[in-house]
């Protein structure tokens, strides 16, 4: 069995820390990867990977290496994010933009955010609106262990790939709505209201 070899934006993304926290100006690590084999980005943007990060991808690409671009923010010890669970309000805001899906909870209950799974990108940090999220030390083990970075890839890929599914539904239904409404407010014959009802229960459907 043979396998294709990976592209130029796969092997840079596997030398990414994977945190999806943004912080190079793209939305996840797989973004920039790409924008750095297409000659968009530096590689020295990534602030999580840090200089070693930064050497590791200088070395792929037989390139200079860079200081860290202190635009992106400044390279530091990677963390987990910790809920103080008697400050939450259950508002759902952390749930809403973590990237991996590792924070658990409901509208009004108590949320946790679950340790293995979090990236330490801190982006639930400002949107919690009672600044319960609190930052502790991650792991060594974890920081540096290549199987919690694949995880954290593929929870990401698996969150995007729901959010577009969510997004497309959400259009199917608005369109479905509309189209009821055109047939309903416009007069016409019973044969095109009937074909546009049609149509419109078809749009509805979930893909």
């Amino acid at each position: 069995m043979t396998f294709a070899p990976l592209s130029l934006s796969d092997r840079i993304d596997a030398l990414l820390p994977q945190t999806q926290c943004e912080q190079c100006g793209y939305h996840g690590c797989r973004p920039y990867a790409e924008a750095i084999a297409g000659g968009e980005a530096k590689i020295n943007q990534c602030p999580p990977g840090g200089a070693a990060g930064i050497a590791r991808l200088a070395a792929l690409l037989d390139v200079p290496v860079l200081p860290l671009d202190p635009e992106h923010g400044i390279e530091k010890p990677r963390t987990l994010a910790r809920i103080v669970e008697a400050d939450c309000i259950g508002c759902t805001k952390c749930i809403q933009v973590c990237p991996v899906d590792a924070i658990v909870g409901a509208s009004k209950v108590m949320h946790t955010v679950m340790s293995d799974d979090c990236t330490g990108c801190e982006l639930c940090v400002p949107a919690c609106p009672v600044d319960c999220i609190v930052l502790e030390p991650m792991p060594l083990a974890q920081v540096n262990d290549p199987l919690h970075a694949d995880a954290s890839r593929a929870h990401f890929q698996r969150r995007e790939a729901r959010l577009a599914r969510e997004h497309a539904r959400r259009d199917a239904e608005l369109a479905a709505r509309k189209a009821e409404v055109a047939a309903t407010a416009t007069p016409t014959n019973p044969v095109l209201a009937a074909l546009a009802r049609a149509k419109a229960k078809q749009q509805g459907k979930p893909q």
